[in-house]
């Protein structure tokens, strides 16, 4: 287990832009990507915004033929893993492709081809669902489309620890290629704009009216998105041998599942994750540069990892950067901590360490340093992905900057 592991290619599809060049320009400019929700009436909802894409095109990425027969959920995954293979320059003809492996998360699955399933059901009865709709419903259809496409014949993962998943997929396929079984991993997260999840949070009375204002004193909750995140992991001998364009290493991960509610986070939980991933990896607190929240924007969650954040830095936690990009994006379930572990990989590459938005008024609980608004220069060397989920799952990635 002592191998070493880099991120070289990284792929993104998101609501603020496609690609690794677009979505990090926004990062840094700290736009926005919610708008009015289109994809179904909101209506009867309390709320209309979200942060759906509304420009991601498959056939870019994949064969039109099989467009229709596979979830939007997996189409993001597909999109995002052509743009992170192609960014990092595998050649895919003299890979070994029988090893080479998939190690995907997500919350909600094909959300969207349930709610189609559901939809003709109510409509004209158990005749009317088109029974091509049912091998797109598990989970597992993403990983095993996204193995499909690339050919890949190595390990086929799906990990479903709700919004954690994304670090929980990048966390494990590291170890299947510490532990020899691969030299390559495509890891990452993906999750389709859901009327389940729209609606879910709505009963949950956890939805912003229109923006998400992570650790500010008036914020009022967060945003439903989408969208997908691909990174390539590689054997870092691998890489420098076709010398690779290295953005990160990955040090480790801590988890933790303090189960102490289905929906609500606990402080204690959250800091054991964060101080596994120290202790496991020998970083000590003044040695970490940016901390990417979970940031979701409600008042529990922001309140609880701030505290988490102060109980494991201690004074530190004043020097310490911690910002959400959530404020941007929304929350994009499964697919949040990958996302987040992208633009994690690219602020130790390029040094710059993406804003909190929407930050108006400060709130004396959560006294952290969150960047508010504005991007910053600053030598990134270490930083941690962290993200939490229901049911008390927590995960925290740690990513390094590569000097050869």
């Amino acid at each position: 287990m002592t191998k070493r592991v880099v991120v070289t290619g990284i792929g993104v599809v998101s609501s603020i832009g496609i690609g690794k060049d677009e979505f990090w320009s926004a990062l840094i400019q700290g736009r926005s990507g919610i708008s009015k929700v289109t994809s179904f009436d909101t209506a009867e909802y309390p709320t209309h915004y979200g942060g759906e894409i509304k420009n991601f095109q498959p056939g870019l990425f994949i064969d039109k033929r099989k467009i229709d027969k596979i979830g939007r959920a997996a189409l993001l995954a597909i999109g995002a893993a052509k743009l992170a293979v192609g960014d990092s320059g595998l050649d895919l003809g003299s890979l070994d492709k029988n090893t080479a492996g998939v190690s995907f998360g997500t919350t909600m699955a094909e959300s969207q081809v349930f709610e189609r399933v559901n939809g003709a059901w109510v409509k004209g009865g158990l005749d009317a669902v088109d029974s091509e709709l049912i091998p797109m419903c598990p989970a597992s259809s993403i990983s095993v489309n996204l193995s499909r496409e690339f050919a890949f014949g190595g390990a086929s993962l799906m990990f479903s620890t709700a919004c954690a998943a994304g670090n929980y997929a990048i966390g494990y396929a590291c170890d299947l290629i510490r532990m020899g079984r691969t030299n390559i991993m495509l890891a990452g997260g993906t999750d389709a704009f859901s009327r389940i999840a729209f609606t879910g949070f709505n009963r949950l009375l956890a939805i912003a009216p229109e923006k998400c204002q992570p650790f500010d004193k008036n914020r009022k909750g967060m945003m439903v998105g989408e969208g997908s995140a691909a990174v390539v992991l590689e054997l870092l001998e691998e890489a420098l041998k076709r010398k690779a364009n290295i953005y990160a290493e990955v040090l480790g991960y801590g988890l933790s599942c303090d189960a102490h509610h289905m929906t609500a986070p606990h402080s204690a939980g959250i800091a054991e994750a964060i101080e596994k991933a120290l202790r496991q990896n020998n970083i000590a607190c003044g040695e970490v540069d940016y901390f990417s929240a979970h940031g979701t924007g409600t008042p529990a969650n922001d309140r609880e990892e701030c505290l988490a954040v102060k109980k494991v830095f201690g004074s530190g936690c004043r020097r310490l950067a911690v910002s959400s990009i959530k404020s941007m994006l929304g929350h994009t379930m499964g697919a949040a901590s990958a996302i987040e572990a992208a633009a994690c990989c690219l602020t130790v590459k390029h040094d710059v360490i993406p804003p909190t938005i929407n930050h108006e008024t400060p709130d004396p609980e959560c006294d952290i340093d969150c960047v508010p608004n504005i991007s910053r220069k600053a030598r990134v060397n270490i930083a941690l992905n962290n993200s939490s989920a229901f049911g008390g799952n927590n995960a925290c990635l740690v990513l390094k900057k590569f000097i050869q």
